[in-house]
């Protein structure tokens, strides 16, 4: 028998506060036996828990379908909640028990149902150039027994809640980053555990955040706007079923908060003395509501007010610090042992008026001195000055540091490591992927991509997190995304990110470098950039089976193209506007950030590759004239390409390592030319001892070319070599994380520059790709996407003896894990989830018969589809569950062609 797991609603388990009026059902099928399959499944939508009252039903629907299920002629309604089962039936005809109840709740799905207002401080309290934060509060008095409570709630800047005293959610940093002027997110939260009989108080703080505060490098503030304001609304239900309404209005009051400065950038200054004891208790008197002034209604539109999409951010790891010591200049630093994003809550205790401060650095320059050159002007401090007395804690609320080493001024002499705790914060994406193998260096450096992205998905993909920066780089983005995907669940992250870039895209279909966009009247649409717009939606659609991703981001793929086609001369070729190239490419000219290869090879590689990828959208969305006009179109620019960039003879006509890569990648050139580009990129590797000159552009695909085009050794030549530059040079520095530069400290201890130097710059850290593809060998198939059908194709490589990836599906975990001995003999285990099914490639094996499966003949094995005997390995096709081959004779040398 199997059982149904597993369900969710729009990627999660049982939200809250969602604004998908269409939601999406998923659920796992649970078996111990091989090969199940589902037939047809059962959906029940009730409006209780125990289906007395059924409101839409599916009835048995014949598909095999589990995953993102769509529910048919259903619409679902504002702040209402809803609870859901599914059942299913098997190859067999068998069918399952009822799966256990799961629900969905939904947020305020219109702007016009917002009957709050938005309220601010008055001017003359807090007024635009201030720097303090705000407070604001409401007392009310309930007038009966509540049954249930939410809290709708949003804010120009950012927000944090109190009700009876007691903090609302564990979310940080709401509403969160988006592109202001066209979506602000709104939040969801069950207050019912929080409210009490008779007199309640609700109380907000509200921060500069990405809102009002410094963003970028040239001293911007305020790009959204100049005052701080909130909106909420708490509907209470009462037991006898009626309804009662608490929204912001100008019957709140507003104050001076403690905080006294707070910038994502310059950290958090905050005065305990300014403590109001009971500020937010329901009963205050005079004495504590000194300094409280009647809050202001402010004109602001609620047009841009949509349900939160993504994962809030959220505390999720405690660290501990490793050291205090004091360095040669006399500084007393703490080193956490880890390059990690958040901040640091610390205890003290001392006379009132005591002030003690916190500089936070990635890095310990060459003597082993505190250093923060590299921040630019972000300043990244935290002050505290003490009420005095008993012990005091304090954590931000409103900033955030990216750090490993802390500097501690006007503390007491006498510390603990106890006393302080880094607190790591990130979108709370669910981890889904692992990787490990045989060489330590190389699971170091997985945990360094593992930790670039804790460091820099906090809400929008930053390229760092540290210096005056911190922005939605579009390249870093599409860069990672991938890589991204097989480490945790992105596709809410990213589907909120790529509506904020399809708003902040030009009327012309022009991108901008960064999303959301506060780089306004620059540059913009650099190629392998504005790319970003194609590729990542078509990523997420090949990870996850996400169609709607495509429907959504479908006008804006096609805008781009458009954008490219209409530059230049020749609608063929991208040779005109501004391109980052290559950037930090290691072949560029001395004192240049942009590498040799290029600009336009680059400009017209990628064209031609966002319009085969906006053909293949189109395919999948069924529209057939347009998926005709782009394969029309991507054969005219690979033409072009090849006039223009490859010589009569069939060489590329530019010799860089990245031209190579971007040729072969995109699969721009004949079988001739193929072969010239693949014989010269080895020539260049091997002319640099199998170091690497490739920048942002090629660094991605590098290792993907080499293993898809016979040169499986050399891509493992290039993650094992430990000298710069290198994946793993930056390993044996004592990196946790990746950095921007390959040399971004140098092996006499020196850096690479001030000015842009961030340790913390997940980019590189897209080779996670390959080693989770290749190395491990599990990859997508875009036929079948989601994992729906899998390929498990592991190309092991000399240096390492095993190597071992999983990935948590919709559909389940997805496993391989192979190893080798000395004698040749060889084994590969995979775990295949239920529902779905895979075609598995054995590496350089023999003859058919030489191969058994979990020591049994391979033809004899249950969940054994077909077998095919191939030149360079067996294929096999294999239903779920849990397989192990063996078998002798494996070659070091093996290549198996990507599928």
């Amino acid at each position: 028998m199997f059982e149904i797991t597993g369900l969710r609603c729009e990627y999660q388990e049982n939200p809250i506060g969602i604004g998908a009026a269409r939601p999406r059902i998923s659920w796992r099928l649970q078996s111990g036996e091989r090969g199940v399959s589902q037939t047809a499944y059962e959906i029940e939508i009730a409006g209780d828990a125990e289906f007395a009252s059924v409101i839409w039903k599916s009835g048995r629907t014949d598909s095999d379908q589990s995953v993102l299920v769509e529910l048919e002629a259903f619409l679902a309604e504002s702040c209402k909640r809803y609870y859901y089962r599914v059942r299913a039936w098997n190859q067999k005809g068998e069918q399952s028990p009822w799966s256990e109840t799961a629900f969905w709740e939904m947020g305020v799905l219109s702007p016009e149902e917002w009957s709050a207002e938005w309220i601010a401080a008055p001017l003359a309290l807090l007024p635009v150039e201030a720097e303090p934060s705000p407070l604001l509060r409401k007392s009310f008095t309930l007038a009966g027994t509540v049954k249930e409570a939410r809290l709708y709630a949003t804010a120009l800047g950012l927000y944090e809640l109190e009700l009876n005293g007691r903090r609302v959610g564990d979310s940080y940093f709401t509403p969160g980053w988006t592109s202001y002027n066209h979506t602000l997110q709104t939040q969801t939260y069950d207050v019912t555990e929080l409210l009490e009989a008779g007199g309640n108080a609700i109380g907000a703080w509200l921060g500069s955040g990405w809102y009002k505060g410094n963003l970028a490098w040239s001293n911007q503030r305020c790009l959204y706007g100049g005052q701080l304001a909130l909106m909420l609304q708490l509907r209470v239900v009462y037991t006898d079923g009626t309804e009662e309404l608490i929204v912001t209005d100008d019957s709140w009051s507003a104050a001076v908060s403690p905080i006294q400065l707070s910038e994502i950038y310059h950290g958090e200054t905050y005065d305990a003395r300014l403590e109001r004891k009971g500020w937010s208790t329901a009963a205050y008197d005079e004495e504590n509501g000194e300094g409280w002034q009647p809050a202001v209604v402010i004109e602001h539109g609620k047009e841009m007010l949509r349900p939160q999409i993504n994962e809030p951010v959220r505390k999720q790891e405690r660290l501990k610090p490793i050291a205090l010591f004091t360095t040669p200049k006399g500084e007393r630093v703490l080193d956490f042992g880890q390059n990690m994003v958040g901040w640091v809550q610390f205890e003290v205790q001392g006379s009132a008026g005591t002030e003690v401060t916190l500089l936070h650095a990635e890095v310990l320059d060459q003597e082993g001195n505190f250093y923060t050159e590299n921040l630019r002007a972000a300043k990244q401090c935290i002050r505290y000055v003490l009420k005095g007395g008993e012990r005091e804690t304090y954590e931000p609320r409103f900033t955030f540091q990216g750090f490993r080493y802390v500097q501690l001024l006007g503390f007491p002499e006498k510390l603990e490591l106890e006393d302080f705790t880094g607190v790591v914060l990130h979108s709370d994406m669910e981890e889904t992927g692992h990787f490990a193998c045989s060489e330590p260096l190389v699971n170091q450096l997985q945990h360094n991509i593992k930790w670039g992205l804790k460091g820099n998905f906090l809400d929008v993909p930053t390229d760092c997190p540290q210096r005056d920066e911190r922005l939605g780089w579009t390249g870093d983005a599409q860069m990672f995304i991938q890589t991204a995907a097989y480490l945790t669940n992105v596709a809410p992250f990213f589907t909120k990110w790529l509506r904020d870039l399809e708003s902040d895209q030009g009327a012309d279909g022009s991108i901008p470098f960064v999303v959301p966009d506060v780089l306004k009247g620059q540059e913009h649409s650099s190629a392998a950039w504005g790319d970003a717009a194609v590729i990542c939606p078509w990523t997420l659609y090949v990870c996850y089976g996400d169609k709607r991703i495509l429907e959504q981001q479908y006008d804006s793929m096609t805008a781009w193209v458009s954008y490219i086609r209409q530059q230049g001369e020749n609608e063929f070729l991208w040779n005109t506007g501004f391109h980052f190239g290559d950037w930090l490419g290691l072949d560029a000219k001395s004192g240049d950030y942009v590498g040799a290869t290029d600009r336009d090879f680059i400009a017209t590689a990628f064209y031609a590759y966002s319009v085969s990828l906006v053909r293949k959208a189109a395919a999948i969305l069924n529209k057939s004239e347009d998926e005709a006009e782009y394969q029309q179109l991507y054969d005219q620019i690979a033409a072009a390409f090849r006039e223009e960039f490859v010589t009569a003879s069939g060489r590329l006509a530019v010799p860089t390592q990245t031209a190579q890569v971007l040729a072969l990648m995109f699969g721009l050139l004949d079988e001739a030319a193929e072969k010239r580009a693949i014989l010269k990129l080895s020539e260049l590797l091997k002319q640099n001892d199998f170091h690497l000159t490739t920048g942002f552009v090629g660094t991605p695909y590098l290792n993907h070319v080499l293993s898809a085009y016979g040169q499986n050794e050399a891509a493992y030549k290039l993650l094992l070599q430990q000298t710069y530059p290198s994946w793993l040079y930056p390993v044996t520095k004592g990196a946790t994380t990746i950095w921007e530069h390959w040399d971004g400290i140098k092996e006499d201890g020196s850096f690479w520059s001030k000015d842009m130097n961030s340790f913390n710059h997940y980019a590189y850290g897209a080779i996670g790709d390959w080693m989770y593809r290749t190395a491990a060998g599990i990859q997508t198939v875009e036929e079948a996407p989601g994992y729906k059908r899998i390929v498990i194709a592991p190309q092991p490589g000399e240096g390492l003896t095993w190597a071992e990836g999983s990935m948590e599906t919709l559909y389940g975990t997805v496993r391989s894990k192979w190893s080798k001995t000395d004698n040749g003999a060889f084994t590969l285990d995979v775990t295949i989830p239920s529902n779905t099914a895979a075609h598995i490639r054995l590496p350089d094996t023999a003859a058919e018969s030489e191969v058994t499966e979990s020591g049994a003949a391979l033809r004899e094995a249950a969940g054994i589809i077909a077998v095919h005997a191939k030149a360079d390995g067996l294929a096999i096709e294999a239903g779920s569950g849990s397989y192990r081959f063996a078998w002798q004779g494996i070659l070091t040398s093996s290549s198996v062609a990507l599928v």
